[in-house]
């Protein structure tokens, strides 16, 4: 049987139908979350490779434009078909790069094939129409063109999903793609950028680069062959990339940060409601754009959720991602483990209560033990930046538009949740809350049919959905006479 380190790829770029190897390139070393060892050494992009796969995009876009809607989708069910066919090591290799638990590796590797795999229909849905004649003998069409080639800028949190996102809405739409993974978690993207090639997608179609972001990201989108962005990140990178889009008018899928709101009303089994709040709020050590962050109950269950709520979480075994019993792997690095200590020391110091956690687990790796807050002053910092990490803020809340008012306070406006059995408020929570995404008695709020995108400063546009895949389609009206 293979060890875990011989399952880990060479980490290389992918320019035109070729994998190239470090060689004389800059490079920075990969590590594994969970020990701190290094995993491998990842070549960075020199202008000429950047270059040469800019190129290979244009010259792959006219190429993959040509071929009918059914055969690309053929090439991309294959695809996902060769990711599914290699699940264990592909999900192992996620979680040794990411310190994801390595039972929710697997429900991203089937979301990531769903997500290609809907796309793979959907390319042949790229629906135009006939409009009425306004003189005898003319034709007034509407139809719809792949954009052209797209900017795919990818983090490191989903190291699966966000690639099968950005790579399926563009491929199945008829454009190429280059594709910036992130440098934390590059081997998840090889691997599936090796799938695409194996079943098929011809040369120059999909470019897989890497390097420092904010020199390369740029020169990318400077170059006057990108016609589409999409990018998953923080909102301070994501308004930087929009003004360099500006210049050359890139059309932009903006998908930024979030500080996920909770609604708990007291009218809700709480037992079944405490056990998806905490289930959700350890998925991936809180290091999700949509994680549920902060909890707003009602004042009359507080005590009780909070009790509930606290022995839930002192229940989740945190440790290696590849234990099959572990709930919850390392942070991704040390920056983000101080970044998350750093916060959770501030709320302290604002007078928040501390229930669990608050502090690093001793040993190798980046690890930190999930952490509960309460009466969490708004003064704080953690109340207005999102800590990406394991706390959950709990606060009480007796009025229903005061609680609405605090959860739409954030410039921030990606996903929001709420629990209660009252018909008429499960309305009024769906027309008041802001969010791109809302879940109702629910935190599942992420399918490929469905759009994913938020409002506000939380970005613009959707992945997933048809909306995913009009977002790589040009709109074209043509009069004839």
């Amino acid at each position: 049987m293979s060890t875990p380190q011989n399952l880990y790829p060479e980490l290389q770029l992918f320019i035109g139908g070729e994998w190239i190897s470090k060689g004389a390139r800059q490079s920075e070393s990969v590590l594994n979350p969970a020990t701190g060892e290094v995993l491998g050494e990842l070549p960075h992009a020199t202008t000429a490779d950047l270059d040469r796969a800019l190129a290979a995009a244009e010259k792959g876009f006219k190429v993959w434009r040509s071929y009918m809607p059914e055969k690309r989708g053929e090439i991309l069910r294959k695809a996902a078909a060769l990711l599914n066919a290699h699940g264990d090591r592909i999900t192992r290799v996620a979680s040794m790069e990411s310190g994801k638990a390595i039972a929710q590796s697997r429900i991203e590797l089937h979301m990531a094939t769903e997500v290609l795999e809907w796309y793979a229909e959907e390319g042949r849905r790229a629906y135009g129409r006939v409009l009425t004649q306004r003189q005898p003998g003319t034709r007034h069409l509407v139809v719809k063109q792949p954009i052209g080639p797209v900017a795919a800028f990818t983090p490191w949190n989903f190291p699966q999903g966000n690639p099968a996102r950005k790579l399926g809405a563009a491929l199945g739409a008829g454009c190429s793609c280059v594709l910036k993974a992130a440098e934390d978690t590059p081997a998840s993207a090889i691997l599936m950028v090796k799938a695409l090639q194996e079943a098929g997608v011809p040369d120059g179609v999909v470019n897989l680069v890497f390097g420092v972001p904010s020199e390369i990201c740029p020169y990318i989108l400077r170059s006057g062959v990108i016609r589409k962005l999409s990018f998953t990140g923080s909102i301070p990178i994501g308004k930087e990339l929009v003004k360099i889009c500006a210049e050359k008018m890139i059309r932009t899928t903006m998908e930024l940060g979030g500080h996920g709101p909770v609604l708990v009303f007291d009218d809700v089994n709480l037992e079944q409601v405490l056990d998806m709040c905490a289930t959700a709020k350890c998925r991936n050590g809180g290091q999700v754009c949509v994680s549920p962050t902060r909890y707003f109950i009602h004042a009359s269950i507080f005590d009780k959720f909070v009790e509930g709520f606290t022995a839930r979480i002192n229940k989740v075994k945190v440790g290696n991602p590849l234990d099959e019993s572990v709930g919850m792997g390392p942070l991704i690095h040390a920056r983000r483990r101080e970044s998350v200590h750093a916060l959770i020391q501030d709320a302290l110091a604002h007078g928040a209560r501390l229930h669990t956690g608050g502090e690093a687990i001793p040993g190798p790796g980046f690890f930190y033990k999930p952490t509960v807050l309460s009466n969490i002053p708004n003064s704080a910092r953690i109340m207005n930046e999102e800590p990406f990490g394991p706390v959950a803020l709990l606060n009480p809340f007796t009025d229903f538009d005061a609680v609405i008012s605090e959860a739409n306070r954030l410039p921030y406006g990606l996903a929001a949740f709420a629990f209660t059995e009252n018909g008429k408020r499960l309305k009024l929570l769906g027309e008041q809350l802001e969010a791109g995404m809302l879940g109702l008695n629910t935190f599942a709020i992420s399918v490929p049919e469905s759009p994913f995108g938020g409002i506000k400063e939380s970005g613009h546009g959707s992945e997933e959905g048809i909306e995913g895949l009009d977002a790589c389609l040009i709109t074209k009206y043509i009069s004839e006479a």
